[in-house]
């Protein structure tokens, strides 16, 4: 099958292709970065979502089967440039779902977030309660959704979406609120020591790498009659960050981590769901995560260390 990833250039996208690539599918890579190394350039587009025209262009020229739209900008970073990330996140959604309708793509994947909900949600979050974001992301996360939710209702277009929480995986961080989590294994190891940007009783959803893409690809393969919606919550674990900490001291021996809140991104954490229930994922797809903290942080930590050495 031939499949086309926005966003690629990405640690989501990086290992996305690679896991596709292994399950015989055609990979074709889009982004607007520089070409990761484990993409052959044959198969490597660089494509800005925003422009329409091009989107448009590269999806008649390859014809793909199914679109993966990861292309992003995140929410810490897109507070810094709220209408740069309009454009990319919303604009860019809609330019690749017009490009899905006009090249007939059979389906697209879209990534959402833990950011389209507020404060005051249900505990754990449901998947249909009120979408409230106080960032920019989140704004567009809802409206991606909501477009989604249109071509599906208004063509019959298989629009197929996952709520992901603040991921974490063997990568640098890159621009998430989330990233305190990632920060901690990262900076634990690389300098033995980390300050937190959150209050150590921040929770919020968070799920490994590996669970993440499993989601993805087996939500992409499920029988379209058992999908009873087009968006779901998936969620994995939601430890307070005292308890990372602790993990993660558990497997660095002397390691520092203290905690010294950002008013800003702790006020975009306080906003999200303390933990996300879904059960619809678990009913229609059979959705169920294979890791937990402690599974993580066991192999996450031979990771980091493997990727700080290769970027020495």
């Amino acid at each position: 099958m031939k499949v086309l990833i926005t966003g690629a250039g990405g640690q989501l996208g990086c290992d996305l292709a690679t896991q596709l690539k292994e399950r015989g599918h055609y990979v074709i890579a889009t982004d607007i970065a520089a070409r990761p190394t484990n993409i052959p350039a044959d198969q490597w587009h660089h494509l800005d979502v925003s422009d329409k025209s091009s989107v448009i262009s590269l999806f008649r020229q390859d014809n793909p089967e199914v679109v993966y739209h990861l292309a992003a900008i995140l929410s810490a970073r897109g507070e810094e440039i709220p209408q740069q990330t309009y454009r990319v996140n919303e604009i860019g959604t809609f330019n690749v779902l017009e490009a899905c309708r006009e090249a007939q793509v059979r389906q697209l994947m879209y990534c959402s977030s833990i950011a389209v909900f507020g404060a005051g949600t249900p505990d754990p979050t449901p998947d249909d309660t009120f979408l409230m974001p106080t960032t920019m992301y989140g704004v567009t996360k809802v409206g991606g959704e909501l477009l989604g939710n249109y071509y599906h209702s208004r063509w019959g277009f298989d629009f197929r979406g996952v709520r992901f929480p603040g991921l974490i995986s063997a990568a640098l961080p890159g621009g998430g609120t989330s990233d305190y989590a990632l920060y901690m294994y990262v900076d634990g190891v690389r300098i033995g020591a980390y300050e937190s940007f959150c209050r150590p009783d921040t929770r919020i959803p968070l799920m490994y790498m590996p669970d993440a893409l499993r989601a993805l690809i087996d939500l992409s393969e499920a029988p379209r009659e058992k999908l009873k919606r087009c968006v779901y919550n998936i969620s994995a674990f939601s430890p307070e960050a005292s308890v990372i900490a602790a993990s993660v001291a558990a497997a660095v021996p002397a390691v520092k981590l203290t905690f010294r809140p950002d008013p800003k991104r702790q006020s975009i954490l306080d906003s999200w769901p303390n933990a996300l229930d879904d059960t619809c994922a678990r009913e229609d797809w059979g959705w169920s995560p294979q890791f937990d903290l402690e599974g993580m942080t066991a192999d996450l930590i031979p990771k980091i260390r493997a990727l700080l050495k290769e970027t020495e």
